[in-house]
């Protein structure tokens, strides 16, 4: 292998040990193992195990910045919402492990969460309260609806779809096929409500 392809293995094999275990759990001889690469390898590109972790976390979190789109639109309330769906729904498809990174920084964090993932998750939120503070604001939404407790229970919903994959995969199809259907009840949910 050349040595951006030592690299890059390291990045792909310590993204999947870390996703299944976390910083903590996973040594740093278990990663050169699993990588077939030297320790010192490690050290060499990336100054150590921790060092691999930022790396990693930073590339997963990274897609977080396109919800600067969102804001960008030139959209109604609802329509940005819907922009938003579409996105976190493509973000878990295209990163399978980002769950996994969000919910163990969220429930242990790392050294790495207040510079990595707090602000990609408060830009999020920030981003989607002004969205409903619009919707409220031209009379799109009711009036009294609190912005913060709609867009946790928003983000909670998509993110839960993906998060409890094991648990109801024999309740409901996660089958990328299956996203404009999740997409048009959500909007349902969030445009209508439940209430006949």
């Amino acid at each position: 292998m050349v040595k951006k392809d030592y690299r890059n293995n390291l990045i792909d094999t310590a993204t999947r040990l870390f996703a299944e275990r976390g910083l903590k759990g996973v040594g740093i001889r278990e990663l050169s193992k699993a990588a077939e690469v030297s320790i010192s390898m490690i050290s060499y590109h990336f100054g150590g195990k921790e060092g691999l972790y930022s790396l990693v976390l930073q590339e997963q979190f990274a897609c977080f910045e396109q919800i600067e789109t969102i804001r960008e639109l030139e959209a109604a309330p609802l329509e940005k919402i819907e922009a938003y769906i579409r996105w976190s729904i493509r973000r878990h498809r295209e990163y399978p492990y980002l769950m996994r990174f969000y919910t163990s920084e969220l429930t242990n964090p790392t050294p790495y969460f207040a510079t990595i993932v707090d602000p990609a998750i408060k830009k999020v939120i920030r981003i989607l309260m002004e969205t409903v503070e619009e919707g409220i604001r031209i009379r799109h939404f009711r009036q009294g609806l609190s912005p913060v407790d709609t867009v946790l229970a928003m983000i909670g919903m998509v993110n839960y779809y993906f998060l409890s994959t094991l648990a109801t995969r024999e309740i409901v199809s996660h089958s990328p096929e299956r996203d404009e259907e999740l997409i048009r009840h959500y909007m349902d949910l969030f445009g209508k409500g439940i209430l006949t």
